[in-house]
């Protein structure tokens, strides 16, 4: 009974938001409600909450887990994630525990608690939006993801004082786990390619680093993260991460519906929710104004600071802990602010187009992080994405054609550098890469990105500059195919088409060659 209302109810609403074109996360919160709301009319068990939180909880750490497999943990030191995220969350405490404090009959305590459960900025949302946009090490990416992994540090050290709990002793073995990581990589490496796998990622994420740091007085999600983070230079980190992706994705569905389950709102509830909505602009503002001021360009703080615009289900943890009270009234808000978020996160790219104009006045007048060349020499050919299909056109012309190539993965990039790959890093959807960019001697461009936005955008910026030459892309789809046509390219190929066509063609000429 429990499993076919919650899938029943997330998947009904899910399809009916999706089918309005917003995000089906929307539709999972609002059926959380729903479930909430018509519990007693449907004689729902009365462990069925309880079961819900558990689902949710391992979504959670599978998704932290996975963002760990993604992590480069140096960049953690960056002055832009290190001191913006810092920042931040400081500054958005001085910001609304005023609002709170004046406008809501709290005390002191629980303004403040409030007001640090809302400096947060949800992890699960924002790392599903850029992994589903595959962002996640883009060079805004990376730096929203450090940000919100310092802002969990931040919560659990909340937590932990809030609570007065103390870690045990043993924690401090936490720092011998790097002396685990050669172990790990022949364990992964002994895992092959299917079940055992996802069994070796579970058994990670799950038990050793979810169980074992809480045996020890730590946070479960901590250490989920932790122990991606140590297999995320292994060749194998991407497979690994691609095979927990299905059930990461239905864990976290879990997650959401909790959201809605933990209760209804009341009138105070919709009050306090509809404050901390209006807040929120002020949280982006904030966000792009210090990621600005750390050097980022406009466009690269822009984006970040819009996947960082929600509020977090970590506030809902330190809500349970401190303020159990006030955890329906958070939970509206958080929900509130995922639906506001969604939407305008899925449009990031559109929206900045029209912004940048008066977004690049903010921009410092120094080198940004990630400035990219406006040459491209004496190329005959340029690759814009350096992926599986990219580097094989690569390998296939550099032997007869000049040929530069560019990814807006600064990890790729240098990969390709050390394999001797003439690659820069740069982001086609980025409005200053176009400016002034010279072709030099470029007669063919290979769109080859992952995100068919960034093609359709590409192919548009070519020809708005001027660009003559010829434009092809592949594309997975017959209705992206015909947007990209549609931005200016010459030809699109369908992918898997084409494939098909290619093994057709060798079998042809292998085996039928000469016969009547």
């Amino acid at each position: 009974m429990l499993e076919a209302v919650w899938i029943g109810f997330a998947f009904s609403l899910g399809l009916l938001v999706r089918l309005i074109g917003l995000p089906p996360l929307i539709g999972y919160l609002v059926a959380g409600f729903v479930i909430s709301a018509t519990a007693s009319e449907m004689s729902l068990p009365a462990e069925g909450p309880s079961i819900i939180h558990h689902v949710a909880h391992l979504g959670v750490l599978l998704l932290l887990f996975t963002v760990g497999l993604k992590l480069n943990v140096r960049s953690l030191a960056k002055a832009e994630v290190l001191g913006g995220g810092t920042l931040h969350f400081g500054l958005s405490i001085l910001l609304t525990l005023p609002a709170v404090l004046f406008i809501f009959d709290v005390s002191w305590y629980q303004a403040l608690m409030l007001a640090i459960a809302l400096a947060f900025s949800s992890t699960v949302l924002a790392a599903k939006v850029l992994e589903s946009k595959r962002e996640l090490r883009a060079f805004h990416g990376r730096v929203a993801i450090g940000i919100l992994i310092i802002q969990d540090l931040l919560a659990l050290l909340v937590m932990s004082l809030a609570s007065g709990t103390v870690p045990s002793a043993w924690a401090l073995l936490v720092f011998a786990l790097p002396l685990l990581r050669p172990l790990l990589y022949k364990l992964l490496d002994a895992s092959g390619h299917e079940d055992l796998l996802i069994l070796f990622g579970l058994l990670l994420a799950l038990v050793v680093g979810g169980q074992g740091f809480e045996l020890v007085g730590l946070s479960s999600e901590l250490g989920a993260l932790v122990f991606g983070a140590m297999l995320a230079k292994h060749p194998r980190a991407g497979e690994l991460s691609k095979s927990l992706w299905s059930i990461k994705e239905f864990f976290l569905v879990g997650f959401f519906l909790q959201i809605g389950i933990d209760g209804l709102p009341d009138a105070n509830a919709w009050l306090f929710a509809g404050v901390m909505t209006l807040i929120l602009p002020l949280k982006a503002i904030l966000f792009f104004l210090l990621l600005v001021l750390f050097k980022l360009r406009a466009r690269s703080a822009f984006l970040a600071s819009l996947s960082l615009t929600n509020y977090s289900e970590f506030g809902l943890i330190v809500a349970s802990v401190v303020l159990p009270e006030w955890l329906v009234p958070l939970a509206l808000t958080v929900a509130i602010s995922f639906v506001i978020s969604a939407p305008l996160n899925r449009m990031a790219h559109p929206l900045y187009e029209r912004l940048c104009t008066r977004l690049l006045k903010f921009e410092r007048n120094i080198h940004h992080p990630d400035e990219q060349p406006v040459s491209l020499g004496d190329a005959d050919v340029l690759i814009m994405g350096m992926g599986r299909t990219g580097t094989a056109a690569y390998n296939y012309l550099q032997a007869s054609k000049k040929i530069i190539a560019m990814d807006s993965d600064p990890a790729k990039v240098s990969d390709h550098q050390q394999q001797g790959i003439n690659i820069f890093y740069a982001d086609a959807e980025d409005q200053v890469f176009w400016q002034g960019l010279d072709y030099g001697k470029v007669e063919a461009v290979i769109l080859s990105m992952n995100d068919v936005e960034a093609k359709v955008i590409a192919a548009k910026k070519l020809r708005a500059s001027g660009y003559k030459g010829f434009i092809v892309s592949h594309s997975m789809h017959d209705d992206e195919a015909r947007d990209i046509i549609a931005a200016g390219a010459d030809q699109t190929y369908l992918t898997m088409s084409e494939a098909g066509v290619g093994i057709a063609e060798h079998v042809k000429q292998q085996c039928f060659t000469g016969k009547a």
